[in-house]
């Protein structure tokens, strides 16, 4: 029988997350400085382009300038149907994963004050925009017989054994949910020149675990393993704020421009500390810390094209003009924070989108592109035959991502019914089973945990992931 551990843990909990922790730099970019945002099934068919034509409060997430768009109020609320596919593959095994959801994704509305005086101000709208993104994603890689890791190990006797540990799997498992609720106002100049502000709240919570498989030698065992500060969960709340103006160069033509702060984030996060107790045997706490994240300040340029009533085609671009940031409280953010400043590049952006009415009927289609997060990051990693190398990753952790938008609507006047599909794919590296020796005295790890003892790898394993997400949207919706 092989002995639980051979060492004792002699410091306290530490409180920081190795760079390395690729869940939190997954959530730090994917969660908390995401732009992705549910709108109603108009804004989803046009992928979310309509920053130069607005209309309606949906404008409050690329632009608060749109409000002042509005002609007449409306409510609106928007069921989201949505499925994503996970294909994780590595060294010609791979596993699909595939899930289904049903949220209410949106809602929004728009109070419309027309100004009846001489004034070249011809209205005045309030709006309000909810948005809700389901954060789930499971992420399961296949074992490999060819990754071996060897560890000392000693029996009930005190015989020292050498044990080979072969990696037989790996998961990452996020579930939780992001929603942004948006207040703004608009106002109209002289139909030629619109002006919106809107404040933004948002709120997170999530849970995160990160687990990985080995099989033992010495009794022919497989056991589960999870990586140290694993799980977590995570409750945030934040703030933004946002700025926009549209104005019309002649009757066909109009350019848009849109800044929005920084989201100022208040995360409290409960993680697992394993360690080996006094009696040689793995245990762990529960801690609790506040971390305070900043977000990257955007910035989006729009521009329109509206000949006539009927058709309508849009552009945007949005980039990021600054990097994300943890207010630093240990050795944790310092290198998370290093790790943005070296490895993190400003997310570009583009989307066309457009709609045709034919009477009372309305086509609408959209497209976009949205750059990688990181730059290409080199690691010391396993290859498909278990040899070591050192391999540089031009789509580690996140990819690019390209949307395809459609719908299609009918106006009943004082009711309206919209319908849309989006599919959205991206393709990246997905790196795990790092972990360093935090203590070499006390043998405290950052690698991963089993009731037995744990495995440390100087080497990540790297899967090729692509992600595929289907989202259906139906809005039902009134204007008075």
């Amino acid at each position: 029988m092989i002995k639980k551990s051979l060492v004792v843990l002699s410091i306290s909990a530490a409180f920081f997350a190795q760079a390395q922790d690729v869940s939190t730099l997954r959530n730090s970019i994917d969660v908390y400085s995401n732009t992705l945002a549910n709108g109603s099934a108009k804004f989803n068919a046009m992928s979310g382009s309509t920053g130069a034509l607005g209309g309606d409060a949906t404008a409050l997430l690329n632009n608060p300038a749109g409000l002042g768009v509005a002609i007449s109020s409306n409510i609106g609320g928007t069921l989201g149907f949505q499925s994503y596919n996970n294909n994780s593959s590595l060294g010609g095994s791979s596993i699909d994963y595939s899930k289904r959801n049903v949220d209410v994704a949106n809602f929004n509305g728009t109070a419309s004050f027309q100004l009846l005086t001489e004034s070249q101000w011809k209205f005045v709208n309030l709006g309000v925009n909810y948005s809700n993104r389901n954060l789930d994603n499971y992420i399961e890689t296949a074992g490999n017989k060819n990754i071996v890791i060897q560890k000392q190990l000693e029996d009930n006797n005190g015989n020292l054994l050498n044990g080979n540990l072969t990696y037989a799997g790996h998961a990452y498992d996020r579930t939780g949910s992001h929603s942004k609720m948006g207040i703004g106002i608009g106002a109209n100049y002289a139909n030629a020149i619109y002006f919106g502000a809107g404040l933004n709240f948002h709120t997170t919570n999530l849970e995160q675990y990160d687990s990985a498989k080995f099989h033992l030698d010495l009794d022919n065992s497989t056991d589960t393993y999870r990586k140290q500060y694993t799980p977590f969960s995570e409750q945030g709340s934040g703030f933004s704020a946002s700025l926009g103006v549209i104005g019309k160069v002649n009757n066909q033509f109009r350019l848009g421009a849109a800044l929005e702060t920084p989201t100022w984030w208040g995360i409290e996060r409960v993680y697992t500390d394993h360690y080996v107790d006094n009696s040689g045997y793995i245990s762990y706490d529960n801690f609790t810390e506040n971390r305070t994240f900043r977000s990257p300040l955007k910035a989006t340029l729009s521009a329109a094209f509206v000949p006539n009533k009927n058709f309508a085609l849009n552009i945007d671009y949005g980039i990021g003009l600054t990097k994300p940031k943890y207010k630093v409280e240990g050795p944790a953010e310092t290198e998370l924070n290093a790790f943005f400043a070296d490895n993190s590049r400003a997310v570009s952006e583009v989307k066309v989108g457009a709609e045709y009415r034919i009477k009372a009927f309305r086509l609408r289609g959209g497209f976009s592109h949205a750059s990688n997060p990181f730059d290409a990051v080199s690691l010391s990693s396993y290859n498909a035959n278990g040899s070591v190398g050192n391999n540089s990753y031009s789509n580690l952790i996140l990819g690019k991502r390209n949307t395809v938008g459609a719908g299609l609507g009918y106006d009943f006047k004082s009711m309206y019914i919209d319908l849309a599909f989006q599919n959205q794919n991206s393709e990246y590296s997905n790196p795990f089973l790092y972990g360093s020796v935090v203590n070499a005295g006390s043998g405290y790890t950052t690698g991963y945990y089993s009731a037995n003892f744990d495995v440390t790898s100087a080497n990540s394993v790297v899967s090729t992931v692509k992600n595929s997400t289907n989202l259906v949207s139906l809005t039902l919706g009134w204007k008075f």
